[in-house]
Order: C-alpha cells, then structure tokens, then sequence
C-alpha cells in the first residue's frame, strides 16, 4: 500500500530532500542515504525548524526499558502564527519500517513521552505534536484563530508530513506504512485525519472520540444547569452506587448475564424517579429535584427549533462518573469552549447560557474546525484505508451514543459501500472514559488495525480483558457494532470462550 499525500505535500517534501541524500541502491536505483542522528539538525523541510536531534542510549531515557532511539525534536509553522512542537522518536535498530501517529486529550498542549515510548517498544518510529500550544485549557485560542485551526485538524497533518520526511532522511526510506492511534481528543484527530487527509494514514484507531466537540461543550452546561439550577438539584457523589446499584437491578439481567456490567445499554428503561424519596430526603433515595438532574444526565441534549439531536444523553450505567459533568463546578473542558472559542469572555458564566438562542453562537464559532462529524469516508476507503474506532458504553465524559451515531451516519452517506470492509466500531460495555470501570477495558486495538492493514485479517471480534488486584478475572470478546456478545448459556460468565457474537 502506497502512501501518499493528497495535497502532493509529502511527495514535494521527497523531492526537496533528494539533492542533498541521492545515492544509487543496487541496480543504479535512487534511493535516499540515511543521515545519522546528530545530522538531522541540518536538514530543511518546508515550515519546520529542528530543534534536536539526539542519540539517546539504551537505558538513557527518564522511562525504563526503552532501546536505543534517536530523538528528533522540531517546530511547524505553517501559519504567521503557528507554533506547532512535536517529537519523533526513532528506534536505532529493530525498525518495524513504519510510523505511529499518538493524539493528545481534552485541550491539552503537551507531548506525551509515555505514548511515544509505547509506539518505540513495539518497533515503530513513534510521532506526537502538542497541536500548536502549551498547557491544557483553551485559553491559546482567544485571539489566535489560526492557533485554534491547529488544533482543530492542521497540527496533526502537519505533523505527519513532518515526521515521515524525518524518518526517510534519517532511514533512507518512507515508511511503508503509517497509523495513528489516539483516544479522546485524540480519537476526534483520529477522525479529521480519514475525512480531511485519507492518505496521510493506512489504519488509524479512534477511541471514544470527541468528534462532536461543540455539542459535548453544550451538554456540559445542560447538565451543569440541571445540577445547580437550586440547591436541591445537586446529587451528592456518595448517591451514585445507589444510583448505579439500581439501574443494575433492573437491567442487569437483560442481557441474559447478571455480570455487573450493562452488555447494551441502550435497552435499560431506567427512570430515576423509582429512586424518588417518600419522606425525607436521605441516602438511600432521591429528592424530586435530584430525579429531575438524574433525567436530565441520561436526556438528548436538543434544538427545541428543529428538534434535532445536538448530542445524545449518557447512558445507564455511566452513574459512577458523574461527578465528571454535574460535580460542583461545569466539565471545564466544555466551560473553556464557551470563555475562550464563543464568547471570549473569562467572566463568563455558564448559568446565563440559553439554549433556545445559543446554538447559533456555538456553531458560528465552532466554523467546521473542531467537530469531526464529516461521514463521507469515501476517499479514506478508496484508498484502501482502516478504520477501528471504539468507545466505552459507561463513559461519563463523552457521550458513548455519538459513536453508532457516527458510524450509522457513514452506512447511510456509503451507501454502495459495505463499511464493515474498512470500517468497525465496537462497543466496550462497563468500560468509562478511554479505560477503566467495571468491563473488560484491556485491549490491543492497535495491533488488532495493524492485523487489518497488514494480512487482510478483518476483527471478527477483539479479545478483551479485566484486571483487579493485578489479576485478570474476567475476559470477553469486543463484538463489531451492532453485534454484542452473547453468552453461550454454559461455562463460566467471566471466560470469553463462552461468548460468541451476534446481532441482539
């Protein structure tokens, strides 16, 4: 498979490199010379300047464990007012030949050297930005729009030609082939990059995706206003298990295994009102006020003039992280969508927000740059390009909804295209925000892609595992949507053999 850029930016950047590393390979071919490490200082690459290039020994690295790799450090600027810092860390022996894209989370501005020595270990030679700011509020974009377009998509592709040009000089070859591996605000990147660059990457692995970031933003204030609308509206977090004990109690079993995990979420007709205090308020119910906020948490967030679905509500199940979004304060990656990018206001206070008349603000300064909800994969498929996204069905942060509805939206906009040949989405019942909680959340989506990409294998199923007390006890095969896993009626509850896939 061929890697390419659709805007000739890669191909270019070879081009521009071949004067200074030509050299003949056997048969009188050309093919590019290898530059050692320290060398890399002095090469040119369009809108980057390298900062460093380092040899670091086996054992030299603040992580433990790590090969020796050579640290390429750079900076893009690919506007007046870009700023863009990435890595690329390459291994110096035991090369896979290939590159791993990293994403970042929330708004964050940092490289992360725990994911690039990840992507070291397993062979490859491992890329990461910090999407053109520092630190992890939003406050970079207010006054800096071409600062928020980095963010938004230009950073990551940005970064990918940058770090493929890099790797060629320093190898003497492209890589074969490229992924990008991100969860969170680095699931939605994942996601720009097959709409916006479906050349830039052969798979690409999206974890509960923040593609629609604008209207994640929205809930938050939904939900911080449903909590705080009077005193009596917020639930105390010493409320949730009780909450969460019996939206179990009346679901748990309808999956055919009572396994303290919802296997489909989305069949639980829970309403909290059961729960609603007869006399007093106390531990072990709800106020009527507090009923209300619990609705409000599991409720579609919706235009009340068109009556669309702006993002769907949590799910039950999700009652253990709600702290998350109706705690004491709004989910402050929602509040500085609202202080930084619409309103440009620090004073600004969420509980004057209104929906009736705001939308229109949120997607005016939204501008398509943020939300990743463009379903036209087509070029990413014609180029044969994989996709595997997942996202936990308990997450409190990220509606786990929007993922089927994405995936739904691209079956209806390909539709002379079977999606489940480029493109699986699966599900991850208990599992919270990009891990934990109380479902299987031990997984290898990255070699599950590599599978795909590389020998054609398609994942029938993901196996899937769960640690407590540094044990695993309990494994079960990830089914690909809209399959679940469905229990045989024998065996053991918590061995995956006893599972088997299939439409509910």
């Amino acid at each position: 498979m061929t890697q390419n850029d659709p805007s000739g930016k890669f191909r270019l950047l070879l081009i521009s490199l071949l004067p200074f590393s030509l050299v003949l390979g056997s048969g009188g071919v050309a093919v590019a010379a290898q530059l050692p490490c320290e060398s890399l200082s002095t090469l040119r690459v369009p809108n980057t300047t390298i900062t460093l290039a380092q040899p670091v020994p086996a054992g030299g690295s603040s992580l433990a464990g790590l090969p020796a790799f050579c640290r390429v450090a750079a900076t893009l600027k690919p506007s007046a007012d870009s700023e863009i810092k990435m890595e690329v860390w390459m291994p110096a022996s035991g090369w896979n030949g290939n590159l791993e894209a990293n994403g970042n989370g929330g708004w964050s501005g940092s490289i992360n050297p725990a994911a690039l020595a990840a992507g070291l270990q397993r062979g490859y030679a491992s890329a990461m930005s910090d999407l053109g700011h520092e630190g992890s509020s939003a406050s970079f974009a207010l006054g800096h729009p071409e600062k928020l377009i980095d963010f938004g998509y230009r950073a990551a592709h940005e970064m990918t030609v940058a770090a493929k040009a890099i790797i060629t000089s320093h190898y003497g070859q492209a890589p074969k082939l490229a992924y990008w591996n991100g969860c969170s605000a680095g699931g939605r990147s994942a996601l720009m990059e097959a709409q916006r660059f479906p050349e830039d990457f052969d798979g690409i692995v999206a974890g509960a995706p923040g593609l629609n970031w604008s209207g994640r933003a929205l809930q938050s204030v939904w939900i911080a206003q449903a909590a705080h609308k009077n005193e009596a509206s917020f639930i105390p977090p010493a409320k949730y298990s009780m909450i969460h004990a019996a939206v179990l109690k009346a679901c748990d079993a309808k999956d055919g295994v009572e396994d303290g995990v919802l296997e489909d979420p989305t069949r639980c007709r829970f309403d909290p009102k059961e729960l609603q205090c007869i006399g007093a308020d106390g531990a072990a119910c709800l106020t009527a006020d507090q009923v209300e906020t619990a609705r409000a948490i599991y409720a579609d967030v919706v235009n009340a003039s068109t009556n669309q679905i702006v993002v769907p509500g949590f799910e039950p199940g999700s009652e253990l992280g709600w702290a998350t979004m109706a705690g004491q304060r709004p989910f402050g990656i929602g509040a500085d969508f609202f202080k930084y990018v619409v309103f440009k206001d620090l004073n600004w206070d969420y509980k004057s927000f209104r929906f009736d008349d705001g939308l229109a603000s949120v997607a005016q300064a939204e501008n398509g740059e943020l939300n990743a909800m463009n379903a036209n994969l087509k070029a990413f498929h014609d180029r044969g390009g994989k996709l595997i996204q997942y996202h936990g069905w308990s997450d409190p942060q990220i509606s786990p909804a929007s993922s089927p509805t994405y995936y739904n939206a691209v079956v209806a906009e390909l539709r002379s295209v079977n999606v489940q040949q480029f493109y699986r989405l699966f599900m991850v019942p208990g599992m919270a925000h990009c891990g934990g909680g109380d479902g299987t959340s031990s997984f290898d989506m990255l070699g599950a892609v590599e599978q795909w990409v590389e020998r054609g294998r398609a994942p029938d199923h993901i196996a899937s595992s769960r640690r407590r007390n540094e044990k695993v006890d309990r494994t079960r095969p990830l089914c690909p949507y809209p399959q679940v896993a469905h229990y045989k009626g024998t065996g053991s509850i918590d061995e995956s053999a006893n599972f088997v896939c299939r439409l509910p």
